[in-house]
C-alpha cells in the first residue's frame, strides 16, 4: 500500500485540484472577458440611445421648420426686382401718398459689398423714395419683413430742399444686396 499512495495522492488529489484550479481559472477569466464586453456594449446601447433620441429632438425640429424652408426657398427663387415692385406697391397701398413717394429704382450690374466676397448668387438694388421718417420706418420694416432675402447694404437720407418746408420730407437713396439661389 506505501507503493501507491504517493501515486494516489499525485493522481488522485494534486492532478485534480491542479484541473479543478485552472478550470476556476479561465472560467475567472472568460467571466471578466464577458463582463467588460457586456459593459462596454452596454456604454455602447446606452450612447446609441442618447444619440437616438437627440436625433429624434432634431427631426422634429427640422419637421417643424420645413414649411419655413420651403417659404424662404419659394422667395429666393422668385426674381428679386419684380418682387421688390410688387411688395412696395402693396406697401405704399397702405401708406399716405403724401407722406411716401417712390423715386428711382434700378438693378446694378454685379453685386457689391458682401455678394462680391460669397459664392451665393446676388444682385444689387438701388432705390430711392421720398417720405417722413416714421413713414419710411414702417415702409422699410415691412419691405424687409416680406423679403428676408434683403440686406441693407447703403442707406442715405438727405433733406428735401425742393419744397417750402424742407423738415417734413427726407430723400432717401438705398441699396440692398438681394440673396438669390
Amino acid at each position: 500500500m506505501n507503493l501507491y499512495r504517493q501515486s494516489i495522492a499525485l493522481f488522485g488529489i494534486v492532478v485534480p485540484i491542479l484541473i479543478l484550479a485552472l478550470v476556476l481559472g479561465l472560467g475567472i477569466a472568460m467571466k471578466g472577458r464577458i463582463v467588460a464586453s457586456f459593459d462596454r456594449n452596454e456604454d455602447l446601447f446606452k450612447s446609441y440611445q442618447t444619440n437616438r433620441m437627440a436625433a429624434i429632438k432634431i427631426e422634429e425640429s427640422i419637421t417643424k421648420q420645413r414649411v419655413h424652408l420651403e417659404r424662404w426657398s419659394a422667395l429666393m427663387s422668385e426674381d428679386a426686382l419684380s418682387a421688390m415692385n410688387s411688395n412696395l406697391r402693396t406697401i405704399a397701398e397702405g401708406l399716405p401718398a403724401k407722406e411716401f413717394q417712390k423715386g428711382g429704382f434700378e438693378r446694378t450690374a454685379g453685386s457689391g459689398g458682401l455678394g462680391s466676397a460669397t459664392a451665393q448668387n446676388s444682385s444689387q438694388l438701388k432705390i430711392s423714395f421720398r417720405g417722413t421718417f416714421r413713414t419710411m420706418q414702417r415702409a422699410f420694416l415691412e419691405l424687409e419683413t416680406r423679403m428676408p432675402q434683403l440686406q441693407l447694404q447703403e442707406l442715405r437720407i438727405t433733406p428735401n430742399l425742393n419744397q417750402q418746408n424742407p423738415s417734413t420730407l427726407l430723400n432717401y437713396q438705398v441699396t440692398y444686396l438681394a440673396w438669390e439661389n
